[in-house]
């Protein structure tokens, strides 16, 4: 059965930027129920009284509160090393048979280079290669044969070290990653392990997105 509650709630979680923004306790929710009242009335089939849509707004910037702010800010608050690297290249390739092998050729003339990035993920489609561009040579000698999706050249990898309890607490990603945005950040790539995530920017950038996620920390 469906109630003012409900649909209040419903309505919210489809509007992330909104959602976080209640939690905040930034909008004014007399004049956010008068601008939503249309659509919950469609949704509910008869009329909805504006106080009770505030009550419900109200109850729910609580629940909020708690389950956004007290626990994901606890993980945020933990976030250990931020690493920044610079002059990095995107590569994506079409998913081949033959790419594990080149990858593996690849693998074996930078392991005896110094200091260079290398991180790789496979997709069903896909296959992403990103690499400090000083071996760019070595990436294209290897994949000549290899169907080049995309390469992105002048990129910044951020890679930031979760307590364990990110695993354990949904919306640590959104959290932040809805930080960036809001900063106008474009993210190229996402690379994660349990305990780690890496994004690749744009070098113009990386201060700005280092600044973000730093500031979640204070």
């Amino acid at each position: 059965m469906k109630t003012v509650s409900s649909i209040v709630e419903n309505y919210i979680k489809t509007k992330p930027f909104l959602l976080n923004a209640l939690s905040l306790g930034i909008i004014n929710l007399t004049s956010l129920s008068r601008n939503i009242m249309t659509e919950l009335e469609s949704e509910f089939g008869k009329e909805v009284k504006q106080g009770a849509v505030v009550m419900s707004l109200k109850r729910l910037t609580e629940e909020l509160d708690f389950k956004l702010n007290h626990k994901i800010n606890k993980v945020i608050k933990n976030i250990g090393e931020i690493t920044v690297r610079s002059e990095l290249t995107d590569y994506t390739f079409a998913a081949s048979e033959t790419v594990l092998n080149k990858q593996a050729d690849l693998i074996s003339d930078i392991n005896a280079l110094s200091d260079i990035f290398y991180t790789s993920s496979r997709g069903v489609n896909e296959t992403n290669i990103v690499v400090s561009s000083s071996v760019n040579h070595l990436v294209e000698k290897h994949f000549s044969r290899e169907k080049l999706i995309q390469k992105l050249d002048n990129l910044a990898s951020i890679t930031v070290k979760l307590p364990k309890e990110n695993i354990v607490v949904p919306g640590i990603y959104y959290f932040i990653f809805q930080r960036l945005a809001w900063e106008g950040i474009i993210i190229n790539e996402v690379i994660s392990t349990s305990n780690e995530f890496t994004i690749l920017v744009g070098e113009e950038q990386v201060d700005v997105a280092f600044k973000v996620i730093k500031d979640l920390k204070n």
